[in-house]
């Protein structure tokens, strides 16, 4: 369970002239360290309409299951500050949607923005409230306590407890590592984007939906194609674009995001909504029923001691920036950007850094959750090494043999860099999820033989 604790709820009251919505901070990190309750703005949204609908997309996601509906989810949202901007970000209950409210400095008004991350309080009452808020209704904003609750503040009067499975985390890590390779495949006009948009199911059922869809561009527009072309676009369980229906009327593009098509597997992919000021994005994992968690985009990186040594390293430069850049941190830490590269994936297991596809860049935030549980909680991970640590497995040039606990014996090889296995579990994803743990284990056990050759104690299966 994860404790959110508040000073007091969050509030849209209304003031003469307009409104006055105060968000409520709990425990998060900022420059100075951990703070309880950080304050990161206070000032005027340029487009108040628009801002409450993208909140309320970004708690709607927060709230929902789009796989197994019956079970229920509700996490607060995130919030960073980068200093020219503010981030809302959420994932959903069942994993497989994460969704991100950019307010860029055009939807801002006066007050400078903060540094941290922390997470904010949205409850009931302040949906009903912003879902009434008027176009011409001027609405100031303040994230975190007044001033005078800061100096007086006796304790936290509102305390939320809610689950916080291993796999909600893993998806924030999966999402950033995934979203790094998507590029622009199609941008959509105002009018297009509402027609698309609009055509979609909303879902039904269980929520999943079955076999994976795709469009391409066509015109101004997107149309369905029965297979992956060059240049289409995979709609995995179009019902999960629904929380996009709050900004549509305000949309002034739609920008669609994803890896370059291959074969006939489902892929995930990144859906943005352009707004006056800011950005609202929604990234899918590659099925309904699928979660970013499975992935396995994250093992190399943390399955090697030098991308956590260069993870150290880097997480000190690293400083709020709202762009991440990757030449500039390998120029300040004399590294290469391959292993910046693998530093800033191993950094995002921990919730320390996000990927925006809007600007191809990394962005710094630490999120308010454990750092350590990703890995720990990994299982991929925690039986690759213990089949390293048990001796199980041998290495004779570019193959590895792994024998397994229950004594069947696996065939790892390396086929352009890329390793292959034996296992079902190779036969059944062929990498599509990652590596399987027997390719895992024969990865580290030749980092450690390395690492022996060079002055290390050798062991069976490697150097420890």
């Amino acid at each position: 369970m994860q404790a959110v604790a508040y000073t007091r709820p969050s509030v849209l009251e209304s003031v003469a002239g307009g409104h006055r919505l105060g968000l409520e901070t709990s425990r998060g990190t900022t420059p100075k360290g951990r703070e309880d309750h950080p304050r990161f703005f206070t000032g005027f949204l340029t487009s108040p309409q628009v801002a409450a609908a993208g909140l309320l997309a970004v708690a709607d996601v927060a709230a929902a299951r789009y796989y197994q509906r019956q079970l229920r989810a509700s996490l607060d949202p995130v919030v960073t500050g980068n200093g020219d901007r503010l981030r809302f970000e959420s994932f959903s209950g069942c994993g497989g949607v994460y969704a991100r409210l950019d307010v860029l400095e055009p939807g801002l008004d006066g007050g400078e923005v903060g540094h941290g991350t922390t997470n904010v309080d949205v409850n009931n009452p302040l949906r009903e409230a912003l879902s009434r808020i008027g176009s011409d209704d001027p609405l100031h904003l303040r994230v975190g306590p007044e001033e005078l609750a800061v100096t007086t503040l006796d304790g936290p009067v509102v305390e939320k407890k809610v689950p916080l499975p291993d796999r909600w985390l893993r998806g924030f890590a999966e999402a950033q590592v995934i979203a790094a390779g998507f590029d622009l495949r199609a941008e959509l006009p105002a009018a297009e984007a509402v027609r698309f948009l609009r055509s979609l199911p909303r879902g039904g059922g269980r929520g999943a939906s079955r076999g994976a869809q795709w469009v391409v561009p066509a015109g101004r527009g997107l149309r369905p194609t029965t297979r992956p072309v060059p240049g289409a676009v995979c709609l995995p369980g179009p019902e999960r674009l629904v929380a996009l229906q709050r900004v549509l009327r305000h949309a002034t593009a739609l920008r669609v995001y994803g890896p370059p098509t291959g074969g006939e597997s489902a892929l995930a992919g990144a859906w943005e909504v352009v707004l006056p000021g800011m950005r609202l994005t929604l990234t899918l994992s590659p099925e309904a029923g699928r979660g970013f968690s499975g992935e396995g985009g994250v093992l190399d990186a943390l399955a090697t001691d030098e991308a956590a040594e260069d993870a150290e390293l880097i997480a000190v430069l690293l400083a709020w920036e709202p762009r991440v850049d990757v030449g500039d941190l390998a120029t300040a830490s004399g590294l290469p950007a391959e292993r910046v590269r693998a530093a800033l994936t191993r950094l995002g297991t921990s919730g320390r850094v996000g990927y925006d596809t809007a600007e191809a860049a990394y962005f710094h935030r630490e999120l308010p959750y454990d750092a350590d549980r990703v890995e720990r909680h990994n299982p991929r991970l925690r039986s690759a090494r213990a089949l390293v640590t048990a001796g199980a497995v041998t290495l004779d040039g570019d193959q590895g043999t792994v024998t397994a606990e229950d004594g069947h014996v696996h065939r790892v090889r390396d086929r352009a860099g890329t390793l292959s296995c034996s296992c079902l579990w190779w036969a059944k994803y062929r990498g599509g999820r990652g590596p399987c743990k027997h390719a895992l284990a024969v990865r580290m056990a030749r980092r450690g033989a390395r690492a022996g050759e060079l002055g290390g104690t050798q062991v069976d299966g490697g150097a420890r």
